[in-house]
Order: C-alpha cells, then sequence, then structure tokens
C-alpha cells in the first residue's frame, strides 16, 4: 500500500478517522485497532484495552510466550509509530496508542500475578506516569523527537519508562 502523505498544516492536525486507521496495516496497529480514536482520554482508553487484552492473551499464552508478543508488538509499534506519525503529519500524536498497550502489558506481564486491585493500582500508576511525564518520563519523551525512525523509537520510548516507573513503584509497595 501507498503511504498517506503527512496533512498540509502541521500546526492544525486532524483527528484520525476510522478511514485513516484502515488505510494502512500500520494505522490499525499504532491507533490500537480502534481504541486510538476515542475522542476523550485516547491513552486511557488504549491502556484499558490493554488491560483487557492481556486478561484474555494470559488464559491461551505462556509467560514466555507473553514476553516473546511484547518484543515483538515492540519491534512491529516501532514501525507503525514511526510510519503513521509520518502519514498524520504529527511527531507524537495522541491518537497513537500502542505505546501504552505495549508498555503496559510489560507491566502486567512483570508484575502478576495480582489481583483485581492490584492490577487497578498498576493502571492508575501507569496513567499516572504516562500523562504527567514526572522525572525521568519526562526527560524520556523530550529525548527522542521528531519523524522518522528516532521519533517512532521516542513515540514507544517514554511508555516504556512509565511503565519501569510503574514497576519501581509496585516493586517499592511490596517491599513495604
Amino acid at each position: 500500500m501507498t503511504p498517506i502523505p503527512p496533512s498540509p498544516s502541521p500546526s492544525a492536525p486532524q483527528r484520525p478517522t476510522v478511514a485513516f486507521m484502515f488505510s494502512h496495516p500500520a494505522h490499525f496497529i499504532a491507533l490500537g485497532f480502534g481504541a486510538g480514536l476515542s475522542r476523550i482520554a485516547p491513552g486511557t482508553v488504549g491502556t484499558l484495552w490493554a488491560w483487557l487484552a492481556y486478561l484474555v492473551l494470559q488464559h491461551w499464552l505462556s509467560a514466555a510466550a507473553i514476553g516473546l508478543l511484547i518484543v515483538v508488538s515492540t519491534l512491529v509499534g516501532w514501525w507503525a509509530c514511526t510510519l503513521t506519525a509520518r502519514n498524520m503529519g504529527v511527531a507524537d500524536p495522541g491518537s497513537i496508542v500502542w505505546d501504552e498497550v505495549v508498555a503496559f502489558w510489560l507491566v502486567l506481564w512483570l508484575a502478576m500475578p495480582m489481583g483485581w486491585w492490584g492490577q487497578f493500582i498498576a493502571f492508575a500508576l501507569f496513567r499516572f506516569f504516562d500523562a504527567a511525564k514526572p522525572g525521568p518520563v519526562g526527560w524520556a519523551d523530550g529525548l527522542f523527537k521528531g519523524f522518522g525512525w528516532r521519533g517512532g523509537w521516542g513515540i514507544l520510548w517514554d511508555d516504556f519508562v512509565a511503565a519501569f516507573c510503574t514497576l519501581l513503584a509496585i516493586a517499592l509497595w511490596r517491599f513495604v
């Protein structure tokens, strides 16, 4: 498929549509299979989708298979986020939620087993670190900006740092 050219005015990005999402497999992946089309808090919707998907996947896949899925999803997501951001004409659009999906899968994979409340706290912590971008998450967010492979990695990178901060908070919580 031919990539869609970026929008002519990057200062006024357009919200992606269902047609845009289905115009290329990379868009479908980067937009979290539709979660990123949410008009309200697409990152939160993407994280909720990741949570639900993980709970389903853990019944079919072993822990090792989920780990492999996370690695493959990171590499495929890097490509998908790079291409979709370029085609949208926005370096890190909020509608790209694959970064939240893969990063939250990582949190759940490393922190499980947990009951519902533990999972909810992991969700809330991850959303806090991802949205507020305190300390290292803010640093990571500014590290890889722009278009191309570097920018595509930057879309994912700050969410991986938010996942690390979430896991650190959970480890401290369990220690205390």
